[in-house]
């Protein structure tokens, strides 16, 4: 019983072993080239820049576990959108308070998202097409609102992309979404996403509302990605309409490289983390070389190489691994 249980925990975490290995092959890395990451003020600028980027990953991890292929493609520019408005609308019409802030930007993600999701569940059009069209929306209004990167983030935000102290606001932050989100996997309703994924003919037959598991999925991808949206903000103290956009495929990246599946029911938060953290790793370790003018090529060449290996190594020991169950 004890052999069967740990071969069954080995089976649930094995997604991980790609992204851990990766992290720590980047980490040495960095300590050779870069060792001023492991300071006081390289950790808390790493913590500053790479906590929009876990947000984002996390926001699309339950939307990818609860299936049908799945992915919010609309990630970026909804943050974007968010960072938009919130410069625009809200600090330049006065409206600072941090309760409005942070009122106004969780329920602007929770309405996209809710939108979303009734257009997929009940007008039955493919979740890429609608993310899609949403991500070309997004971007034509994020430039209608700022036609270029401008304004000021809110004033009790001074400071917090400064990254010169490990336990920031932001950190705070990151934390305490980071926990809530190991709280929200500990409750019945996330076992709901994971069963709908993973086969939602059983989900149903076991009295599970998918339609409902559905929606939440994209609710807690809303709060998630207007925290990221928060956080973004912070990072560049300003509103920007164009790199929002750029977070999508970060985003994807991280929670593809994390080992989730986007076919459902495979993979989980941590692994979105470790995969955001290995994206920002990429980056780091390939700024200490002098690539010149090639250096944001060689940046994309080398992610795509790392993701597709990735993806190699995980489709090999799903693949042995199902031959050990056969």
């Amino acid at each position: 019983m004890t052999a069967r249980i740990q071969s069954a925990t080995v089976e649930r975490h094995r997604h991980l072993m790609v992204p851990l290995v990766l992290i720590v092959v980047l980490l040495i890395v960095a300590a050779l080239r870069g060792p001023s990451l492991f300071t006081r003020d390289g950790i808390g600028g790493a913590i500053i820049v790479v906590t929009p980027l876990i947000l984002a990953s996390l926001a699309l991890t339950p939307i990818a576990l609860v299936g049908r292929g799945g992915v919010d493609l609309s990630v970026g520019p909804l943050l974007g959108f968010i960072n938009c408005t919130l410069v625009k609308w809200l600090v330049e019409n006065g409206w600072t308070n941090p309760v409005a802030v942070v009122a106004y930007v969780v329920a602007a993600g929770i309405v996209y998202h809710c939108i979303i999701a009734a257009i997929i569940l009940y007008a039955r059009v493919s979740p890429i097409i609608v993310t899609l069209s949403g991500f070309l929306v997004l971007v034509g209004v994020n430039l209608v609102v700022l036609d270029r990167p401008s304004g000021s983030a809110p004033e009790w935000m001074d400071g917090w992309g400064y990254g010169t102290s490990i336990f920031s606001p932001v950190a705070i932050i990151l934390l305490v979404m980071i926990a809530l989100w190991f709280l929200f996997t500990r409750s019945s309703f996330f076992q709901q996403i994971r069963l709908t994924g993973a086969d939602e003919r059983m989900a149903f037959a076991n009295g599970v509302n998918s339609v409902a598991a559905r929606f939440g999925a994209h609710i807690v991808a809303g709060i998630y990605t207007a925290i990221a949206a928060l956080t973004y903000t912070a990072l560049i103290a300003s509103g920007d309409p164009t790199q929002g956009t750029t977070y999508t495929l970060a985003a994807i990246t991280a929670l593809v490289l994390g080992g989730t599946s986007l076919g459902g029911g495979t993979g989980g938060g941590l692994g979105s983390i470790l995969g955001a953290i290995s994206m920002y790793l990429i980056s780091y370790a390939l700024s200490t070389f002098d690539f010149g003018s090639i250096a944001g090529f060689v940046t994309s060449l080398s992610t795509g190489l790392i993701l597709m290996i990735s993806l190699l190594i995980n489709s090999v020991m799903n693949f042995r691994s199902g031959r050990a169950y056969d």
